[in-house]
């Protein structure tokens, strides 16, 4: 079925497998294309800056990422939880005379939000989307994991600094998609490694350096074997302790991706029927991208053991979701985002409901609409009506539009797939957006920090660092610093945010396209874009050849 994208304007199909799942599980046909649906749906996870600020609720003091130009009260996340308050209170009548998405932009901006998203964690105050871990420092969207610093996406992490879509990591530094090692710095792709430095897609390597596609080796320098005397002499002859001389060997692995590596098609393991990209132990799952032990998934960006979920964006535990974003423990929930809820439509950030429609902030209700409490019947008549209306306003089936965002567009999970769009184009689509303008916080230039790490004394923990990139200042921490003086690495010049988004670009490509194996030309369909100059992309049968 062939479509146009009312927001950009552009044809879409819809496929067969596509339309058996909607009808499934009883979902409107999308309106939007695959893009612009992913688009809306990160839209409501921020991606903010670190701020300080206080509970709307008591004064309490609070770190959050919720930008400061808010629409909504902010209490702290353990006075969100408490009885302190009922989001009952702000209940009000449907009014069909009034565009439902008004009605209910209006009661979600009179609810409180949590200043964090977390569960079960402790001294991580300033984290954000942060579960079941300890003492992690400006990291976001964790679980089990401890002494992290820096980090997106991480399970399983340990005393680790600046680490992307990982896991099981344990004192590594600066790495990306990499897996179950040790002692790892400036690499991606890799797994099974340890004491190494910047690898990429090694497997079951150990004391290597500057190395692509090797398996189950050691002492390697540039995929050129070694003693292991001969390793240990070159690598202490490499200084790097060094800002400069570490900027170097990143210019020379950047170049090695390009001309030396043999990528494979894809960096799917284990899936079985599926597409995609950045997929593990998946079943019967087709558009599917960063997602890990699922099946029967269709245009899903960002999960974790999900099944029979279709446009459910940065969904973990979630099942039968569909057109919704951002929720966890779920089942059959519509149009939804950031609620633990069964049997559902129309629900922000509501924790264990189920029947309720168009509410903001419940807990354990069922049969409400609008924040108001029914009766089954009631609730069951209502429910229909509204459907109808929105269904003559063209509303129902759509997720909440950008005006009904929490954030601002550039400070959500969405600018980081998608940061081409511009502020203008929000705004005409009735989005948000933050300029912030720090041009005049003092602060030291990082290109006067030290260059070597060794002659980094320990004041600089009270010394405030401007980013040259952005304006915007940040710090080193205590612990920060003993882990680059234990491991010889040198100070970042950059704020973290911009050293997560770089990391970040090569985890966020949603659009194919054909290119023909190096070796046997055969066509397949790849997710690296031309501008990333890759030389030798294999098919899956000539990689296994050539490297495996």
């Amino acid at each position: 079925m062939k479509k146009t994208c009312e927001h950009c304007k552009k044809e879409f199909f819809i496929t067969d497998g596509e339309l058996g799942m909607y009808e499934k599980l009883e979902l409107e046909l999308p309106r939007l294309c695959f893009f612009c649906r992913v688009s809306l749906h990160f839209s409501v996870w921020p991606f903010g800056k670190f701020r300080k600020a206080k509970s709307d609720l008591s004064g309490e003091n609070m770190i959050t990422v919720l930008s400061a130009q808010k629409r909504y009260p902010i209490y702290t996340l353990h006075e969100w939880h408490s009885d302190a308050w009922d989001a009952m209170e702000h209940a009000r009548d449907y009014d069909p005379t009034c565009p439902f998405f008004d009605q209910m932009k209006d009661l979600q901006e009179k609810v409180p939000r949590p200043h964090q998203g977390a569960g079960n964690s402790t001294d991580c105050d300033w984290c954000d989307d942060v579960w079941n871990s300890k003492n992690c420092y400006l990291s976001r969207s964790m679980e089990e994991c401890e002494d992290l610093h820096y980090a997106y996406r991480v399970f399983r992490g340990k005393n680790s600094i600046d680490l992307v879509f990982c896991f099981d990591l344990d004192n590594c530094f600066d790495c990306t998609y990499c897996f179950n090692s040790y002692n790892l710095f400036y690499s991606q792709n890799s797994r099974d490694c340890m004491d190494s430095y910047f690898l990429f897609d090694c497997r079951n390597c150990t004391n290597c350096f500057m190395c692509w596609n090797l398996r189950g080796k050691s002492y390697c320098i540039e995929n050129v074997q070694y003693t292991k005397e001969e390793y240990t002499e070159k690598i202490k002859s490499l200084n790097l302790t060094s800002f400069q001389s570490i900027e170097n060997f990143r210019k020379r692995f950047k170049e090695m991706m390009k001309r030396d590596v043999v990528h494979r098609e894809n960096f799917n393991i284990r899936v079985n029927n599926s597409e995609g990209e950045h997929l593990m132990d998946m079943n019967n799952s087709h558009n599917c991208f960063g997602i890990q032990f699922s099946e029967e998934c269709y245009n899903c960006v960002r999960g974790l053991t999900d099944k029979t979920n279709i446009d459910a964006n940065g969904c973990w535990y979630a099942e039968f979701m569909g057109n919704s974003s951002c929720c966890v423990n779920a089942y059959a929930l519509k149009y939804s985002s950031w609620s633990s809820s069964r049997f559902s439509e129309y629900l922000d950030i509501c924790n264990e409901c189920e029947y309720c429609f168009g509410c903001v902030g419940l807990k354990k209700k069922k049969y409400c609409i609008l924040n108001r409490q029914y009766t089954k019947e009631e609730y069951e008549k209502l429910r229909e009506k509204i459907i109808v209306d929105m269904k003559s306003r063209r509303e129902y089936g759509l997720f909440f539009p950008y005006s009904m965002s929490p954030h601002p567009y550039n400070f959500s999970t969405s600018y980081t797939y998608f940061p081409e769009k511009t502020k203008e184009e929000i705004l005409a689509l009735g989005g948000y957006w933050e300029d912030i303008d720090e041009t005049r916080v003092e602060g030291m230039p990082t290109s006067d920090l030290p260059d070597d790490i060794r002659d980094v004394s320990d004041s600089i923990t009270t010394q405030a660092l401007i980013c040259p990139i952005t304006g915007w200042r940040f710090n080193i921490a205590q612990k920060e610093l003993q882990f680059y003086k234990q491991k010889g690495i040198p100070l970042p010049r950059i704020h973290f945010d911009v050293r997560i988004k770089e990391r970040m670009k090569y985890m966020t490509v949603l659009t194919p396209r054909e290119h023909s194996c190096i070796f046997c030309k055969k066509k397949m369909t790849i997710y690296y874009p031309e501008t990333w100059g890759y030389e030798k992309i294999a098919c899956a049968e000539c990689y296994q050849k050539e490297v495996a």
